[in-house]
């Protein structure tokens, strides 16, 4: 596949518009049905063509994540740029997400599920999808760089790590989110701020580093 920084804007369109295809067929033929030969023939591309720029079907899905993900970072940007208290922001980010998934959440349900596979390239924590993990983790590391929240230092670092892992819960639930405009997810996001920020607040108190240090503890034993 070709590098991003030297694609020309030929190839850059060329390669949306196997993206935009691919979307297309996702939800029109749900996405076991939908074959490389179907997206590059509705791209009005070769086959040798869809394979030079995505290597796989599991490429175009994590080609869809980086979408998502960009578009997630901008809509939560506006809120970061009118908010400082944690609560909020942290609210604002993940309603965010919920407003940008929302249109694909019918055919989305689809990668999410196969997502679940630990061996899958889709699954969040695979090498595959690091880009979107970072830049994610990043987002997060940005809510809590311009808040007003002071963690414990033991806390601190890691983070915004463990409020990726929180939004990712909330993706889950989303999946299986049937309500209208998925109304329970908003709902779970209204109802975890408050309890989040609570924890956050109070990992500063002596009775509760013990608690912090070993909830710190399993995540870096999780990475290794």
């Amino acid at each position: 596949m070709p590098d991003p920084a030297n694609r020309s804007p030929k190839a850059e369109q060329t390669r949306q518009n196997i993206v935009d295809a691919a979307m297309r067929l996702f939800r029109s033929k749900g996405y076991d049905k939908t074959t490389m030969r179907s997206i590059a023939a509705d791209a009005g591309v070769s086959l040798g063509n869809a394979y030079y720029y995505f290597g796989s079907k599991e490429h175009l899905v994590q080609a869809f994540y980086d979408q998502l993900q960009a578009e997630h970072a901008t809509a939560a940007g506006q809120v970061l740029e009118r908010e400082t208290a944690f609560d909020q922001r942290l609210r604002g980010v993940l309603t965010a997400w919920l407003d940008v998934a929302e249109p694909h959440h019918e055919f989305a349900g689809q990668f999410f599920r196969n997502a679940a596979d630990p061996s899958s390239p889709l699954s969040p924590f695979s090498p595959e999808s690091a880009p979107a993990r970072d830049a994610s983790i990043a987002l997060f590391e940005q809510l809590l760089e311009g808040s007003n929240a002071k963690p414990v230092a033991a806390l601190r670092a890691d983070l915004p790590e463990l409020l990726w892992l929180l939004q990712m819960g909330l993706v889950l639930f989303w999946v299986y989110d049937e309500s209208p405009h998925q109304r329970r997810s908003r709902q779970l996001v209204a109802a975890l701020v408050p309890i989040v920020d609570r924890l956050v607040k109070l990992s500063r108190l002596p009775v509760v580093r013990g608690l912090v240090d070993d909830v710190v503890g399993l995540l870096r034993t999780l990475r290794s």
